[in-house]
């Protein structure tokens, strides 16, 4: 952040007014939300659409322990414990004991197992829609998002965060 940034008073007073990022994560919320809209008008209803890619792991997979299904999603264990439990919650999943007393094998209920095979169909028009879209713009998101992922190999985000608060007084300040 430039110095002149800094010493803005309109930009110290509430710096939440500037976001550069806050059209990408509405255009994201908006599309889940299309996605979630899907399901209300199709009937299935209390599915989070952040838990059908578990529920399809699971289904083309068979049953994973937390920390099994948490690596193939891409995951950490403790988040991907918290997605369990809301999903067991919710009568998606099950858990049982697993291989030794510290796992959990998670399964899918029967209420997941009778919609899979459309939130599958969901997913693959889902993608297909995405593909159409990158289609129609000059430069695709996921192209986007692969080279901000290699910008940030060189150089992580909290590095960046952390350089930039090393500079600004209001943070370095006690």
């Amino acid at each position: 952040m430039s110095a002149d940034v800094m010493q803005d008073p309109a930009v110290s007073r509430d710096p939440t007014e500037h976001s550069r990022w806050r059209q990408v994560f509405r255009l994201l919320s908006g599309m889940d939300d299309e996605i979630a809209r899907i399901y209300a008008e199709n009937g299935i209803k209390g599915l989070k659409t952040s838990w059908v890619m578990e529920i399809i792991r699971l289904h083309a997979r068979g049953p994973m322990t937390i920390a099994e299904l948490a690596r193939s999603v891409g995951r950490t264990h403790s988040a991907m414990s918290q997605k369990v439990a809301a999903m067991r919650a919710a009568g998606w999943v099950k858990t049982t004991q697993g291989p030794d007393a510290r796992s959990k094998n998670v399964t899918l209920t029967p209420k997941s197992e009778q919609i899979v095979v459309r939130l599958a169909a969901e997913w693959r028009a889902t993608e297909a829609s995405i593909a159409e879209i990158e289609a129609e713009i000059p430069y695709p998101m996921t192209r986007v998002a692969e080279d901000i992922t290699g910008v940030l190999a060189r150089k992580s985000f909290h590095d960046r965060i952390a350089e930039k608060l090393a500079e600004d007084p209001s943070w370095t300040h006690r």
